[in-house]
């Protein structure tokens, strides 16, 4: 069955049918049916607008891996088409300009190299084959060079290609086979996310292309002991480097100077790096975050995302415009309160297309752009869901991104822009979803709890066969960030709609701390992890209990983060809940300032362990241990080096202690998030198991 949407267009706004997919009532959605759905990511629009490149991801749990490929729809909808075929992973695909070629990562034959197929179909053919591997490919605007990333050792990144990756294949053959494994480590972020950094850095090199094939040896452009483009995803909104219209020059966005502070600084600079001479102009000075540039299509202005306060990685990004001639730059956002994320460039220079969080949803926006300055304020054009992977064609007409809702997979849809409804182009999972009830979550407003308070927006998910004259469970989301949002799209790794498949309802609130209300309520939960934060949740939570359907003598909590810090931290002052799920949550806030590898969160929340105030260091969940009594299931990722495994096995350890029923599942291949496909499958047995023993007996 298609879905349909019913938009209702005014004032060049679309909104997307607040009511999601049409599914017909059926049975409700099982867990296998989580692993059976295709994941669709990664829209690209053709330069001339007539056909979409986009990822179709598929889980194989049997194996334990999941399997991606680039597919290719036309503009004007009909069946998609599989354009690539192995047995690993396609991904990041990109058009050449002239349409004939898409370049793609991929790891078919072991490591990721980049490779290229004609648009029309037929056999890929691979492009690089560096020892270090290679990824993120970019096309410059004449179509005769390729730029891609790839993490080598800086000490040989001066040299000739040759030598170097040579060089570079040499260090890992020793490290590989040498029997002590040792580490030496002299500064910070010897980690980070969930792998050691080893003493590579992410260097962007350049290749010659013609008619589909490497036509020279690849060059290192950004040589020397640095990233060059920023290594914590909270940076990233897009490829991060970008060639000049001319193709003469390459802009990309660095990591903090000196390397041995970034694992404290957020000060990421924009550089200019000339490709005939080699010489690097830095063009940004600010003291915080500069990322994402993106050239204007005349090569005189370069957009970019950037903050206003060092140290902070959720404070609101805006988008700025850098006159490259006079070096000034200016915000295109300054009024909107709002964060931009992912942006596009129209053909003419005349305005840029953008994202952002908006009201526990992602909306796109468009702003005008006159004389390197913002013509008028930015306004919203899609709206409804989540809206993002914003592409737009070379004429700038047609835009392609992704639309969700907590009830409908990510699809591919196609805009022209100012000419009323989208166009679902995609419909990979309708077959799959055709007789499965998937219920629509309600928005509500809860009331301030405190004169100081604001109002808190939730949803609320009831189960499938929902009669109102029954009581059911309730379960009580917390997410994390903090500065995130439960928005209203879908999720392989916290689905909304599996669980109140289970028969339970569903609250997500997003509280003090939530992106997408305006920063001042995102600002305020920074040293108040445990004070209006909580009163937030509590008010929610009595706003569930009163609700005639919903069984108060049967309520859980569960969270991820610093939703998994939350469930420590009601763990020690509520006995409201038969059971908690704590997934990779803080426990002990100074242990996690050592143990953590991005520091500069941790200054900025709490401060240091040896300078925290009174009222920070008692925001510490592990102060509490003594009153815990309510049953817990705590998962953790071994290679989360986020929040470490340590944080799971003191809390553990502590309820063990005091008898408290618990069970710990620990993932010795998972970082912060459970990726892999039968990890997945058992953490939500596991999990759903667990709430089954203390909500349905």
């Amino acid at each position: 069955m298609r879905m349909k949407t019913y938009p209702l267009a005014f004032l060049g706004l679309v909104l997307l049918a607040a009511n999601g997919p049409a599914w017909a009532a059926g049975r409700a959605l099982e867990l296998d049916d989580l692993f059976r759905l295709h994941r669709v990511s990664d829209p690209q629009v053709s330069p001339d607008g007539r056909s979409v490149a986009f990822v179709v991801s598929d889980p194989f749990l049997a194996e334990n891996r999941i399997d991606s490929d680039v597919w290719v729809v036309a503009a004007s909808g009909g069946g998609a088409r599989k354009l690539t075929n192995s047995s690993r992973s396609d991904l990041h695909p990109r058009w050449s300009p002239d349409g004939a070629w898409i370049a793609f990562e991929s790891n078919r034959d072991g490591m990721f190299q980049i490779w290229i197929v004609s648009a029309t179909g037929g056999e890929a053919r691979k492009l690089t084959s560096l020892s270090t591997g290679a990824v993120r490919p970019v096309w410059s605007a004449d179509g005769r060079a390729l730029a891609f990333v790839s993490a080598v050792y800086p000490e040989f990144s001066d040299g000739p290609f040759g030598e170097a990756d040579r060089l570079n294949a040499e260090r890992d053959a020793a490290r590989a086979t040498n029997p002590v494994k040792a580490r030496v480590i002299d500064h910070l972020l010897y980690r980070h996310w969930n792998e050691w950094v080893g003493g590579k850095r992410q260097h962007i090199f350049v290749m010659p292309v013609r008619d589909g094939a490497a036509a020279g040896q690849p060059r290192d452009v950004t040589p020397g002991d640095n990233d060059a483009v920023p290594t914590s995803d909270t940076f990233t909104a897009g490829d991060e480097f970008a060639f000049s219209p001319d193709g003469r020059s390459l802009v990309f966005a660095a990591p903090p100077v000196p390397v041995s502070t970034q694992a404290w600084s957020t000060n990421h600079d924009l550089y200019l790096v000339d490709l005939v001479t080699g010489n690097r102009r830095q063009l940004t000075t600010n003291p915080a975050a500069d990322c994402t540039p993106e050239f204007s299509p005349d090569g005189r202005y370069l957009a970019y995302r950037a903050q206003s306060r060092p140290g902070f990685e959720a404070d609101r990004w805006q988008l700025l415009l850098l006159d490259l001639a006079g070096g000034r730059s200016r915000s295109l956002t300054a009024g909107l309160d709002r964060p931009v994320g992912r942006y596009a460039w129209s053909a003419d220079g005349s305005r840029i297309f953008f994202h952002t969080h908006d009201n526990a949803g992602e909306t796109l926006w468009s702003v005008g752009v006159k004389g390197g300055a913002a013509a008028g304020e930015p306004v919203r054009v899609l709206v409804g869901g989540t809206n993002g992977a914003v592409s737009v064609s070379a004429d700038g007409q047609t835009i392609a991104y992704t639309h969700e809702r907590f009830n409908l997979p990510p699809e591919v849809m196609l805009w022209r822009y100012g000419e009323g409804a989208p166009l679902q182009l995609t419909h990979m999972n309708d077959a799959l979803l055709a007789g499965i009830e998937l219920p629509e979550a309600e928005s509500v407003t809860v009331a301030a709890p405190t004169a100081a308070g604001a109002p808190v927006q939730m949803w609320i998910l009831r189960p499938p066969h929902f009669d109102a004259a029954k009581k059911y469970p309730l379960i009580f989301w917390v997410h994390g960030g903090p500065q995130g949002a439960w928005n209203d799209g879908w999720s392989t790794r916290w689905n909304a709609e599996i669980w109140a498949a289970q028969g339970y309802v569903l609250a997500m609130p997003n509280p003090h701390g939530s992106e997408g209300f305006g920063q001042k309520f995102t600002d305020e939960i920074s040293h108040d992890w445990s004070g209006q934060v909580m009163a937030d949740l509590f008010a929610c939570l009595d706003h569930m209990e009163k609700l005639p359907y919903v069984d108060s003598s049967r309520m859980a909590a569960a969270g991820a983060s610093y939703g998994g810090y939350a469930m420590n931290w009601l763990q020690g002052h509520t006995n409201r809940f038969r059971t908690i799920v704590c997934h990779d949550g803080i426990y002990n806030l100074e242990s996690m300032y050592g143990e953590t590898d991005e520091v500069w969160f941790s200054d900025w929340e709490q401060g240091r362990p040896w300078e925290m105030t009174a009222a920070d260091r008692a925001a510490s969940p592990h102060l509490y241990a003594a009153n815990f009594k309510t049953p817990m299931l705590i998962i953790h990722g071994e290679l989360d080096f986020r929040i470490p495994e340590t944080e799971a096995l003191q809390l553990f350890t502590a309820l063990q202690r005091q008898g408290v029923p618990s069970r710990l599942l620990l993932f010795p291949d998972e970082g912060h998030w459970v990726l892999k496909p039968a990890n997945s499958e058992l953490w939500h047995r596991t999990v759903f198991n667990w709430l089954a023993e203390y909500l349905k007996k």
